[in-house]
């Protein structure tokens, strides 16, 4: 592994480069915070892509080009002499110290639920006026249904165990058969899925993390399917339902 002098002096460099393709590159020149705000998004997904696959080598190549973004923003900031990488840098820094008063203070806690507790606490104290406005509108829908939970567990609001939790998913099913107008049923939909992702919460399963490992299976699978199909010399298309049932388990199979 690289000294902390090497890590320095790696991160000067990418300084260094990124001042170059901003002055000569005519492509770096162009770009503005909205322009790259698209790519961003394109780059953290491939990074989270390569994170669900625990792909090391793809982590280290994706964690560049996203750091890359990241003092290109800073980059631009300083052009608008808003900000530079060190304002960046010095504002997470405070941040972080500031709410980890039980590693920079004389704050104690016993376990990772009071950390969480303390840092939703401080985070009103900086001005938060709500303990959800840390949730951006852009967020997944999955991901922020998770993430409103888990801000509002921090303050105590919570299901007192897992069972619990359970026991309002079946009531949300139980809701869903019940209603019979379509706009109605739509919200008791949404309450189930929100249920479940608190009841998976609970358990310590992150729910898009396991609905993207279900998508890549099935991507996987029914690519197998396509394949035997090819090798059989049928057309998948052309199939009645309990054919491709049968090609779906022989592709499980091969698994």
């Amino acid at each position: 592994m690289n000294s902390r002098q090497e890590k320095l002096e790696a991160f000067g460099r990418l300084l260094d480069i990124m001042d170059d393709l901003r002055e000569k590159c005519p492509w770096d020149q162009k770009q503005t915070l909205q322009s790259l705000r698209h790519l961003t998004l394109e780059e953290v997904y491939e990074l989270s892509d390569a994170l669900l696959t625990e792909d090391l080598p793809e982590i280290k190549k994706e964690l560049g080009d996203v750091l890359l973004h990241l003092v290109f923003y800073a980059k631009i900031g300083s052009e608008k002499n808003s900000f530079d990488i060190a304002d960046v840098i010095n504002s997470l820094n405070e941040k972080l110290i500031f709410r980890h008063p039980h590693i920079y203070g004389d704050v104690q806690v016993q376990n990772e639920d009071e950390v969480k507790q303390n840092w939703e606490k401080l985070k009103l104290k900086e001005g938060n006026k709500s303990v959800l406005s840390g949730v951006t509108k852009g967020t997944p829908s999955l991901i922020k249904a998770y993430r409103i939970q888990d801000k509002v567990k921090g303050i105590g609001f919570k299901f007192a165990n897992a069972e619990d939790a359970w026991k309002k998913v079946e009531e949300e099913l139980a809701e869903f058969h019940a209603e019979t107008e379509f706009d109605k049923k739509e919200q008791e939909l949404g309450d189930i899925f929100f249920s479940l992702v608190n009841y998976a919460r609970i358990l310590g399963i992150n729910p898009d993390s396991a609905l993207e490992r279900t998508n890549n299976k099935f991507i996987n699978r029914f690519q197998k399917m396509e394949n035997l199909a090819i090798d059989k010399k049928q057309n998948l298309a052309d199939l009645s339902l309990d054919k491709m049932d049968e090609l779906w388990e022989e592709a499980k199979k091969n698994e």
